[in-house]
């Protein structure tokens, strides 16, 4: 699921560039130093230098990024750029031509520093290395002009996606309140991969093997609102003994970009591996999609005002064409849904928004599906993300817990980790950053409109009324059973642990608390949390497909036992 606070005051807005030869990006602004960062550092002259190279064609934007590590034996230090790793620093710039320099200062407030600012850094020896996250321009149909990374294959991780840059390696006693300058070149980049005739990069490419089929179509409906080709992807598990003249049923199964990895682990797990090829499987096909954007490594599977027709696109575009490729019943009872984590929240917001299109849902461990509890943050009700306020004194928000208790980390730390990463805009391909831009309006520069300041954690109570109006599942459902609720009669189940890392189990409580509430119709499907269990659905995967199948024999044909087991 997860992925990451500045200490200091920071201007909101884009990040304006400090850079040698460089052009502002027109809507940024650039914000004036604030007297609470100096400090006795702020008056050295540290320098880190990050060069483009004087052989560099055409013009580079996006984000900056350096790291400091003290262990260097395994990964470089731009590899151990992570919530849990080394201190990273970060800053956008634009219009980057062969040569130029981009100069990271303790004075420098444009700068985001995770996990504190730089003038923090402690006097020791460090690897030193730059990264850097190539930006491309959206001119999109809704009249808005944004940047951030497009997918070339890597999908959604900024660490290996081909056409970023990164620098060589520079060891050196670091000390900020020196006039040291440490000097890196963007030498290398990060390739892009050989395509055959006909292949785009966007979404990945694979091999398909015999069970194992991937494909991918290019959306119109996207390409029109992002102004450039955009393309889904599909992992596709056939059945043992598949059969293109019979006609199966499906499981979409929803979570993160899949990469070449088959839909539940076949073929690296080897008990359902040899349970389905054994034939006693239930005979349905399962597919994954591959949807990464510049947001996040999935487009959360709905529409956006921020992402744009996600849903529409795989609902109109790309299940139609895998029904006819691969001999799809075309029905509701045959089109399941299942997925965990973020998954979890994507398979029951397909089911609930179209509760005639899909046949159930088994969702694992969903993000909150109320935004009473975000997970521990009540958006309804509290003035602040990061602190509940106690009078004399504040406690901070947690962000994970481990299942032994212990907190791993507050929720102000994975926001700044996610803006020294990618600013203030949303451009950080995280957790954060997906929820931002799948829930939240669009503000005025065209980016999503933040539900709290990912500074401070002040929350914004205009961009939570949006949220609850059009992705608050819990309140969608209350407020439209008597019109939804016979769609969805026995088609919703969900499971979670009561000791989620992510507190999710909060927001389900509530959920399948009102869920035992309905009438006219009941909704006949189940809400379970299990105890001493974690971040999980608590099911086997060939649990899951039994469970499924037993469903199907109950809500679908009168032959189904024979499409299934025949």
């Amino acid at each position: 699921m997860h992925c990451k606070k500045l200490i200091g005051a920071l201007c909101a807005g884009l990040m304006a560039l400090s850079a040698v030869g460089c052009a502002a990006s027109p809507s940024s602004s650039t914000p004036a130093a604030s007297a609470d960062n100096m400090s006795a550092g702020a008056d050295s002259g540290f320098t880190v230098s990050v060069k483009v190279p004087d052989d560099f064609e055409g013009e580079l934007n996006g984000r900056c990024l350096v790291a400091f590590a003290t262990d260097t034996g395994e990964a470089q230090p731009y590899e151990q750029i992570d919530l849990y790793g080394v201190p990273v620093f970060g800053k956008t710039v634009y219009g980057l031509e062969a040569g130029d320099t981009i100069e990271f200062t303790v004075a420098d407030d444009e700068i985001i520093g995770f996990p504190f600012e730089l003038e923090e850094l402690p006097a020791q020896e460090f690897s030193v290395q730059a990264f850097f996250i190539t930006y491309t321009k959206f001119e999109r149909s809704n009249g808005s002009t944004i940047w951030g990374m497009a997918d070339q294959g890597g999908g959604g991780d900024f660490l290996s996606n081909p056409g970023n840059y990164y620098s060589d390696v520079q060891t050196a006693q670091v000390d900020v309140t020196s006039d040291q300058t440490i000097s890196l070149t963007l030498s290398e980049m990060i390739p892009m991969p050989e395509l055959e005739e006909g292949q785009v990069a966007q979404q990945g490419n694979y091999e398909d093997t015999e069970q194992v089929k991937y494909v991918k179509i290019k959306s119109e409906l996207l390409s029109e609102f992002w102004g450039q080709d955009i393309y889904i992807g599909a992992n596709v598990l056939l059945p043992h003994n598949y059969d293109p003249e019979k006609a199966y049923p499906t499981l979409y199964y929803q979570g993160h970009f899949p990469g070449g990895s088959a839909p539940l682990s076949y073929g690296t797990n080897e008990e359902f591996t040899a349970w389905w090829d054994s034939g006693e499987a239930p005979q349905m096909v399962v597919i994954t999609f591959r949807d990464a954007n510049m947001y996040y490594d999935t487009s959360y599977s709905v529409n956006s005002e921020n992402l744009g027709p996600w849903g529409d696109a795989i609902q109109q575009e790309l299940i139609p064409y895998l029904e006819e490729t691969f001999n799809l019943i075309p029905e509701s009872w045959a089109r399941l849904l299942s997925g965990g984590s973020t998954g979890g929240w994507e398979s029951l917001a397909m089911q609930v928004f179209n509760p005639d299109f899909y046949g159930g849902t088994w969702s694992l461990c969903p993000d909150s599906v109320t935004f009473e509890h975000y997970q521990v943050v009540n958006l309804y009700e509290d003035d602040n993300a990061y602190y509940t306020d106690n009078g004399w004194y504040k406690v901070a928000r947690p962000g994970s817990v481990a299942l032994d208790g212990n907190i791993k980390y507050a929720m102000k730390d994975e926001n700044l980790y996610e803006a020294a990463v990618g600013g203030l805009q949303c451009q950080s391909l995280g957790q954060w950053a997906i929820w931002e831009a799948v829930y939240g309006p669009m503000g005025e520069d065209g980016y999503p409109e933040r539900v709290y300041d990912p500074l401070t954690g002040d929350i914004n109570k205009d961009v939570v009324e949006y949220w609850g109006e059009h992705y608050d599942l819990t309140k969608y459902l209350q407020e439209n059973w008597s019109e939804i609720g016979e769609q969805l009669v026995g088609k919703i189940h969900i499971r979670g642990g009561d000791m989620d890392a992510y507190y999710l189990n909060q927001a389900q409580y509530v959920l399948g608390d009102w869920l035992e509430t309905t009438t006219d119709p009941y909704y006949d499907g189940y809400s379970i949390t299990f105890p001493r269990t974690g971040h999980s659905g608590n099911i086997t995967n060939q649990e899951l497909l039994t469970e499924m199948a037993e469903h199907m024999e109950k809500y679908g044909p009168s032959n189904v036992d024979d499409i299934l087991y025949g």
